[in-house]
Formats: C-alpha cells, structure tokens, sequence
C-alpha cells in the first residue's frame, strides 16, 4: 500500500505500472482520477487550493485503505492526493487498486474514493469571479458513503 500527499503531479501510467510491475497474481487494476473542474455549483472556477492536516491526512487515508483490504482481497493500492494551488484540469487525486478480478478491484477503488471524499481531513477553497470560498461537503458525498454501512450491515443480518 503507498499513500502519497503532495504538490508536486503525477504521471497516471508510471503510477500504475510501478502498481502493477512484478506480481503475476494481479487480473485487474482499477483506478480513478479526480480533476479540478472549471464550474462548480454554477459558478466559473478559476483556481482551487487544498489544504491538509499533515500526518493526520495520511493516517486516515491509510485507515480507509485498510478498511478496504479487510472487505477485498487486495494485493495492492496507491491513493495520491495533491494539496496546495491548482488550475482547472489539473489532476487532485489517484485511487488504484490492484486484484486477483475485477469485480474487487471496481467495489474497491469506489469504496476507497467514498469514504476518501467524507473521512480524509483536507480542506477545499475556491477562487470564483466573487473571490474566495470554502467548499462544504455534498450530500451526494455523504449518501454514497452510507451505500457501504448498509451493505455491512445486510453482511452481518445475512
């Protein structure tokens, strides 16, 4: 498991190839990649800046991977996440999961990228055409978390 949080960018294919590289065992590598978009809640997006508590943020993503390796067979995941100044198109985050098939790698990567959106402690701000916001959690974000409690908990009933 590597969790990296960082300014600097990332190259997505030498990302997943140093996931990948040497383990035969692996059937399938999922990933996702998050982007600064130009337009949120309506409003034009000129630059985002994410900030992070150091130390903290990388337990608790370590936390959130660990929770997926005791739902999934994982051989290996990778969560990257930028912090600091970026312009829309810029990549935030990577989320790759390697497995044996692709059924753990998709529930996996998705599990992993839910409960990074609403557990991870970073802040985001906003620069919008009438200045500086904060971003608030979505409610969106928040019920796709609870998909997870309520699968764990038919797990337990069944």
């Amino acid at each position: 498991m590597m969790i990296r949080v960082q300014t600097a960018d990332f190259d997505l294919n030498a990302e997943l190839l140093q996931l990948r590289q040497g383990n035969p065992g692996i059937g399938a590598v999922v990933s996702f990649v998050g982007l600064v978009r130009d337009i949120n809640d309506g409003e034009d997006i000129s630059a985002m800046e994410l900030e992070h508590y150091p130390g903290m943020t990388e337990k608790a993503l370590e936390q959130i991977v660990v929770q997926a390796q005791a739902r999934w067979d994982l051989i290996d995941a990778l969560v990257i996440h930028r912090v600091g100044p970026l312009l829309p198109l810029d990549q935030i985050v990577l989320v790759a999961v390697a497995t044996r098939h692709r059924g753990d790698a998709f529930a996996a990567c998705e599990f992993i990228m839910d409960y990074l959106k609403t557990e991870a402690p970073f802040w985001k701000k906003e620069q919008t055409s009438d200045g500086a916001r904060w971003v608030d959690a979505r409610e969106s974000d928040d019920q796709a978390l609870q998909k997870w409690s309520s699968q764990t908990q038919a797990k337990d009933i069944a």
